[in-house]
């Protein structure tokens, strides 16, 4: 495979940086626990395959050229990040009770994953910017869709237990909370720089 060292290296800077996604599970292992936050880390990680098909077959290129429709989502995607960072800054500390309290679903991390300008921009670059299969188009397509699978689902992982991580440090009500909060306006952060300007 030509550049494959190339590819991955970009695909982890890619999709490990800080982002809507990866900081909105950073977040939920602090919130949460990573054990909590398994089913959003997977809702998130098979939402960007969606998001890689899209990107892949050229649909965003097409669905953003029609007048009118970039606004409309750039709102619906900022409004849904302000929700999520509402749920993060509230969600309560993290203790015995409050772990087996309603945790981020599985259907909140694809639609986040698919709603998130950072990874589209992400992946239309890794997929016109490489060639692993020369003269193979779809084989080509396929080889860089398993490899950036592969790469999101363990940055995914090491992303909500670095959360996790953190909040053990911070068992305390006042510390969780203020963690919490951080996380809520780093996620809307992410979001001013990742929406088009």
């Amino acid at each position: 495979m030509d550049g494959l060292l190339g590819f991955v290296l970009a695909g982890i800077a890619l999709a490990g940086s800080p982002g809507p996604a990866t900081l909105s599970l950073a977040a939920t292992g602090a919130a949460f626990g990573a054990r909590e936050g398994l089913v959003y880390a997977t809702g998130i990680t098979i939402g960007m395959a969606g998001v890689i098909a899209i990107t892949a077959s050229g649909m965003v290129g097409v669905l953003m050229a029609v007048p009118g429709v970039a606004p409309v989502v750039t709102i619906a995607a900022a409004g849904y990040f302000l929700y999520l960072a509402y749920r993060i800054a509230t969600a309560p500390p993290l203790t015995d009770a409050s772990e087996r309290g309603a945790r981020p679903s599985f259907a909140a991390g694809a639609l986040l994953s698919l709603v998130n300008p950072k990874g589209y921009a992400a992946m239309a670059a890794l997929f016109s910017g490489f060639v692993l299969l020369r003269g193979a188009l779809a084989s080509d397509a396929l080889a860089k869709a398993g490899v950036l699978m592969a790469i999101i689902a363990a940055v995914n992982l090491l992303w909500l237990v670095t959360g996790a991580a953190l909040t053990r440090f911070f068992r305390e009500p006042r510390t969780n909370r203020i963690v919490n909060i951080v996380f809520a306006i780093l996620l809307i952060a992410s979001v001013a720089f990742a929406l088009p300007h």
